[in-house]
């Protein structure tokens, strides 16, 4: 005959299950949250870059077309 053991009562099961599935849930929902703002990062990176590159490139044309002409 088993006797029960007292480290295992059906309530503390009950509270570390509870206690595992929410732990998971806020895991998953920190792993979602952190890719989410990953993909805005490098969304917000990428248009950083094209708008820093399409202002370099109109000031170099700018400098390009309108320097003065050499004297001679």
């Amino acid at each position: 005959m088993l006797l029960p053991c007292p480290l295992f009562s059906a309530a503390r099961i009950a509270g570390l299950q509870a206690t595992v599935l929410l732990l998971l849930a806020l895991l998953i929902k920190a792993r979602i949250r952190i890719v989410a703002f990953s993909a805005l990062g490098f969304t917000l990176l990428l248009l950083q870059t094209l708008v820093f590159l399409s202002l370099a490139g109109g000031a170099l044309a700018y400098w390009q077309f309108n320097r003065p002409a050499p004297a001679r």
